[in-house]
């Protein structure tokens, strides 16, 4: 048999670094293994403590392909929002803003729409905020004297609905649900409901920024305090109301909801990278 190549001469190399002389693990185990006839004892194999960090940042089950969808995320586009909408107090009314968050809006008919909320001292701001153009396309006033209800709780569904929602939500009322008009109830694009529901934004565990902003308990905590301080420095009728917080379901009244299953599924209400078109 012909031999390829001569094997003469090759000295076996160690990987282990110079001036390495602490025993590796697998070489204790084989030190153990091998005095296992010597000694009849039964040792005990020590192993060296876990050197591992579990992080909440990204969320270890958070697919981070799917959240990279959301132009939302892209480095620059939620900075270039808030510097916007700051803008746009400065230049409009200089009223000293509270804070920025990125909520999704669930509308009466259970549609999931990408919502900025900002809170200033006076008014509750709820910007429609196209994260691909970069742009306000809508913005809403609502004078924090307006606002005489804030509902915590779970949603909740007739039940006979067909596209029932998890997860928990938060509702302002500037108005009364009882005087808006059936046409508007009913109307999938009626924007005249006294009221608006939120629920966290699906990017919030993709890092700690977005967990500060997409969190409904920082709202809250700052909406709460500014209504009261804006009821108490009114000199209008609104002076003497109050501001009530309650913690109960969140009802929407939708039945069949085809319309919001096939726009929620597709996440239509949000600046989404929606994949390329062509041959």
């Amino acid at each position: 048999m012909s031999r390829i190549g001569s094997f003469e001469g090759f000295q076996p190399v160690s990987l282990k670094q110079e001036g390495d002389d602490q025993p590796l693990e697998t070489d204790q185990l084989s030190i153990e293994v091998g005095d296992s006839d010597k000694d009849s004892a039964p040792r005990q194999i020590s192993r060296q403590p876990s050197v591992t960090k579990s992080t909440l940042y990204p969320n270890p089950y958070h697919r981070p392909y799917i959240s990279r969808k959301y132009f939302v995320i892209r480095p620059g586009a939620i900075e270039t929002a808030m510097e916007d909408l700051k803008a746009h107090i400065a230049k409009t009314s200089e009223e000293k803003i509270q804070g920025f968050w990125l909520l999704t809006e669930i509308d009466h008919w259970n549609n999931e729409k990408e919502r900025i909320l900002l809170v200033t001292d006076k008014t509750l701001m709820i910007c429609k905020y196209d994260f691909i153009m970069l742009s306000c396309v809508q913005l809403q006033h609502i004078p924090l004297t307006a606002v005489h209800r804030i509902s915590l709780g779970k949603f909740a569904f007739p039940s006979m609905s067909l596209d029932k929602r998890q997860g928990d939500g938060l509702r302002i009322y500037w108005g009364s649900p009882e005087q808006q008009s059936l046409l508007s109830r009913w109307n999938p694009w009626s924007t005249e409901m006294p009221y608006a529901t939120f629920t966290e934004h699906p990017v919030k565990y993709t890092s700690e920024k977005f967990l500060e902003i997409c969190k409904l308990s920082g709202l809250t905590s700052k909406l709460v305090p500014a209504i009261q301080n804006a009821l108490k420095s009114s000199s209008g009728s609104e002076r003497g109301k109050g501001l009530m917080v309650l913690t109960e379901p969140i009802l929407i009244e939708t039945y069949m909801g085809l319309m919001s299953f096939i726009g929620n599924r597709n996440k239509l209400g949000y600046s989404l990278a929606r994949g390329s078109i062509g041959f």
